[in-house]
């Protein structure tokens, strides 16, 4: 990961192999100089503008234009990144313009030694500090472990170091939010690793592992209930999509400690390591990113991580239930009926919507604890990308106020998420004729039919939310901001920000 320092050095003067600079779309359609850069300009004789003019730079969002510096400064190239319209008289650059905008420009140096960007001084103030430190860790990530070395060696590597110029570095508020920006950055990375690994490389007992090595040496409780202890606690859920394939399904328990009259926040995760779809098979190209789906339960072991590094004084528990939906001879049908944890039945009508299934295990398991919330996070529904497009996830909840309380807190991270309802009448449609729930119903709104199935297990009483970060969670398009091809880590940073305004 790029290594981040702070520095008070003059843009001009700093020794770097590039320099990141912001520049505006200004009323005429030209580049404008963003704040911190005048003094770039003057070193450039006042010709900086028409040189990025007639590079074709027009200061669009994160739009990236390299310019040899000529000696005009100390570092060797100049990288102008665009952060859209200019905002008006004593209006700021929205510090996720400037995240995704430091992103844009450290994908764009990969290959390079060293950089420096003058991006957290655009609003004058040392609020930009994080999302521009999250911008350039983030932005350079890659992920390499099956590379050949003949093939790694041909790679460009990623920026390594970035050096963020402010006027006060240390300032202990400065250098407290790199800190932070570092242990999110690595958070991210973890569950974007995670993500990308190949399903024949990550079993469930692999993803189970994979918590226990992560968080134990952080001093968090780890405890993994194999096939056998699931079994014998009636895990129908877990058990009954983990069925079919050779490899068995866990349930893993991390708890983060602090306080007993703290609030306590119950995080659960979907962990499909991978998604054939079981007897209702996908179509071949809808399987092509199914090792994502354990997207959720790898955001679950990253935010416990990061609740350890970080001293959050919330008592955190994650629970993380894992399983591969193969369609192997002892796979679950359509029609069979599964006793799930805590004695309710379900009418399983397509073993593809089986996360659903896994997460109301564990669901049920979190409520006996009687936590304040529990938040799921998962790659439920094909109906999320159909709803809400590939980078922006849903969030459901029985409380308003907590949807509305994590719909701000993914706002303030720099994460798209949208508010979504869980209409009673959706209800009726998964009644069963033979057991108490189906889970399937109305296709119309499927989002939202599975958001109401999981309601169901939520013990009374309890405040309960639903992240749908089906599409978010990975990116099969172009990368984009700090956003990488692949596995994105979605929805950590919004969960991170979300027990942090917890904390009593």
């Amino acid at each position: 990961m790029t290594t981040l320092r702070l520095n008070s050095t003059d843009p001009t003067e700093v020794t770097s192999d590039a320099l990141i600079i912001g520049i505006t779309r200004g009323g005429d359609g030209r580049p404008a100089l963003a704040g911190g850069a005048p003094g770039v300009d003057k070193a450039f004789r006042g010709g900086l503008r028409s040189a990025l003019r007639g590079l074709g730079a027009t200061g669009r969002a994160e739009e990236v234009t390299k310019l040899a510096s000529l000696g005009a400064i100390g570092a060797g190239t100049l990288i102008a990144v665009g952060l859209g319209d200019t905002p008006a008289r004593g209006a700021r650059i929205p510090a996720d313009t400037l995240r995704r905008a430091a992103g844009a420009a450290a994908r764009a140096l990969a290959g390079t030694r060293s950089a420096a960007t003058t991006l957290a001084l655009v609003n004058g103030d040392t609020a930009d500090v994080r999302p521009v430190a999250e911008g350039l860790l983030l932005g350079g990530y890659a992920f390499r472990r099956f590379r050949s070395a003949a093939s790694a060696a041909q790679a460009k590597s990623p920026l390594q170091t970035a050096t963020v110029l402010v006027d006060q570095p240390r300032d202990k508020a400065v250098r407290a939010a790199v800190d932070r920006a570092n242990v999110v950055a690595e958070s991210v990375v973890l569950c974007r690793d995670l993500v990308n690994t190949p399903p024949a490389d990550l079993h469930p007992a692999d993803l189970a592992a994979a918590a226990r090595n992560t968080c134990v040496p952080l001093g968090l409780e780890v405890e993994i209930l194999d096939e056998k202890a699931l079994a014998k606690a009636g895990f129908g859920g877990i058990l009954g999509v983990g069925q079919g394939s050779a490899h068995p399904p866990r349930l893993v328990r991390i708890a983060h400690r602090v306080d007993p009259d703290a609030p306590t926040i119950a995080i659960v995760g979907k962990g499909i390591t991978f998604d054939s779809g079981g007897l209702s098979l996908k179509p071949a190209a809808s399987m092509e990113w199914m090792k994502s789906d354990m997207g959720g339960a790898a955001a679950v072991i990253a935010t416990l991580a990061a609740a350890a590094r970080l001293e959050l004084g919330v008592n955190v528990t994650g629970w993380v239930p894992t399983a591969e939906n193969m369609p192997g001879g002892r796979a679950i049908r359509p029609s069979d009926v599964l006793t799930m944890y805590g004695g309710k039945t379900v009418e399983v009508l397509n073993t593809d919507a089986e996360g659903r299934l896994i997460l109301a295990d564990a669901i049920v398991r979190a409520g006996e604890e009687r936590p304040d919330v529990i938040v799921d996070v998962a790659t439920l529904t094909g109906a999320q990308l159909v709803a809400l497009g590939s980078r922006t996830f849903a969030v459901m909840s029985n409380y308003e106020d907590l949807r509305d309380q994590l719909v701000a807190a993914a706002d303030g991270a720099g994460e798209p998420a949208w508010a979504m309802p869980l209409p009673d009448y959706l209800r009726s449609s998964l009644d069963s004729e033979v057991a108490d729930i189906a889970n399937m119903g109305d296709r119309n709104g499927g989002m939202l039919v599975a958001g109401v199935f999981l309601r169901d297990f939520v013990p009374d009483g309890i405040r309960w939310a639903h992240l749908d970060i089906a599409g978010p969670a990975f990116n099969q398009g172009d990368p984009w901001g700090c956003t990488p091809k692949g596995g994105t880590g979605s929805a950590i940073r919004t969960l991170i920000d979300y027990l942090a305004s917890v904390e009593r």
